[in-house]
């Protein structure tokens, strides 16, 4: 099994997660928005799929409605994606024997990198979840209000014209900050680990199956002279085939798990919709309610956003930059 370079310095690490997790989160950004209205969404439909949610978001709240949230995403993904990358492969290297790491190493490493990032992740999710979802809330209470001029005898004409107008019906501005210090000041730190226990549940088995899956797939067609040798990494197609591989089939696995964790972590509920007391009773009610399909809502997504965030990360993270930025440097 490939060992990553022993020399590797832990800031290398850090840069290479870093500039990773900010290039993956541009690009998919707006399909992970779409999962989390979709995860949210009850009762009432307000989307029917993934490109209705994204084109009714941007007749709405305009364009650039798609990243609400990006940018507390984008100031703490480095972070996240520096110490899930980082500690997977430290731990790696602390368990592996003689250059080779046993399947069961594999999979502690990941718990040891899931269990890690969730400091940063919990809060991070927390607050883009709020950001996020604030559109689902605003267009649910146009389509109530659709609903009732029609029932009342009146004409929605002027509720449909807004609709059509971008930005028309965009909701309140909120901002990062200020549901930060909402929570501090309402609920103490532990406001924004809100759903910790249920981040904890997805992200470490979401690691025990993505770092040894990437791993093996990173290492098909290498030879063991080339697993021996520190200084060789795996071309760049192949870590981006298997970072898009690995991260889509973790993705789906662990979706339930991510279902729960959104709906928990969402403060602000729309009409008719639940709240929950806690990881158990959320999936007892979800069944209950919605289904046993109602812990795949935006699995798709999901799958489409993981994908290609992982494949640029490990894409980036095996091409050294931050090696490079430490060269650079002196």
């Amino acid at each position: 099994m490939l060992i990553h370079d022993q020399q590797k310095i832990l800031p290398a690490k850090l840069i290479n997660g870093g500039v990773a997790g900010l290039v993956g989160v541009t690009c998919v950004f707006p399909i992970d928005l779409a999962k989390t209205r979709l995860q949210n969404q009850q009762g009432a439909r307000v989307y029917s799929g993934m490109l209705d949610c994204l084109a009714k978001t941007i007749k709405m709240e305009g364009y650039f409605g798609m990243y609400r949230g990006a940018a507390v995403n984008l100031t703490l993904v480095t972070p996240e994606k520096a110490i899930k990358l980082a500690a997977n492969d430290v731990f790696r290297q602390k368990l592996s024997k003689d250059g080779k790491l046993p399947l069961w190493g594999e999979i502690l490493a990941g718990c040891g990198a899931g269990t890690c990032q969730v400091v940063v992740t919990t809060p991070m999710e927390m607050l883009k979840i709020q950001l996020q979802d604030a559109g689902r809330l605003a267009a649910q209470r146009t389509v109530a209000a659709s609903a009732s001029a029609s029932a009342a005898g009146s004409t929605p004409s002027l509720v449909g014209s807004q609709a059509a107008q971008p930005g028309t019906n965009a909701p309140p501005r909120s901002s990062a900050t200020r549901i930060t210090l909402e929570l501090l000041k309402t609920r103490g730190l532990r406001g924004l680990y809100k759903g910790a226990g249920a981040t904890l549940m997805r992200d470490v088995p979401f690691s025990m199956i993505y770092f040894p899956l990437f791993a093996n797939l990173n290492a098909v067609g290498r030879t063991e002279d080339r697993h021996s040798n520190p200084q060789e990494r795996a071309p760049f197609l192949q870590s981006f085939v298997a970072g898009c591989t690995a991260g889509s089939v973790a993705a789906v696995a662990v979706t339930p798990l991510d279902v729960i964790k959104t709906r928990l972590q969402t403060l602000q509920k729309g009409e008719g919709e639940d709240s929950y007391r806690g990881i158990i009773d959320c999936a007892q009610r979800i069944l209950k309610r919605e289904g046993p399909a109602a812990f795949l809502k935006g699995a798709t997504c999901r799958a489409l956003v993981i994908a290609p965030l992982f494949g640029i990360a490990q894409g980036v993270y095996f091409l050294g930059i931050g090696e490079h930025v430490l060269g650079l440097l002196g």
